[in-house]
């Protein structure tokens, strides 16, 4: 079992910054994927980015703002959103799963229990 917990969540001004953890224990692995997710009220989950083999990978909605990284000897994933926007807003989440990265939620195996961004305009 893999377990996953976010942090850095918020409240912000419109142009602002955040920067999201998502710490993982119990029996990790470097090799896995790790991918950050989000979602509002009635919607579906929503893939934001992703990391797998020093290959990173966004939605088009965050290309440009947002960066993914990993520090593997801290077991912590971490996205910087910059430029924030009032439709950032929404829970984040970051999952797991053993291979690559893939923007369906359903093919991750671990979930962390999400933390709120709420950007105001």
């Amino acid at each position: 079992q893999v377990q996953l917990v976010e942090s850095g969540g918020g409240l912000v001004q419109a142009g602002g910054s955040l920067r999201l953890s998502c710490a993982a224990s119990g029996r990790t692995s470097s090799s896995y994927a790790m991918a950050w997710f989000r979602q509002t009220p009635g919607k579906e989950r929503e893939f934001v980015a992703g990391i797998s083999g020093g290959m990173t990978y966004y939605a088009d909605s965050v290309k440009g703002r947002f960066a993914i990284s990993k520090d593997n000897a801290k077991n912590t994933v971490y996205l910087q959103m910059n430029s924030l926007k009032p439709e950032d807003t929404a829970v984040y989440s970051c999952a797991a799963r053993g291979v690559r990265v893939t923007n369906t939620p359903a093919a991750y195996d671990y979930w962390g229990q999400g933390t709120q961004v709420t950007v105001s305009s």
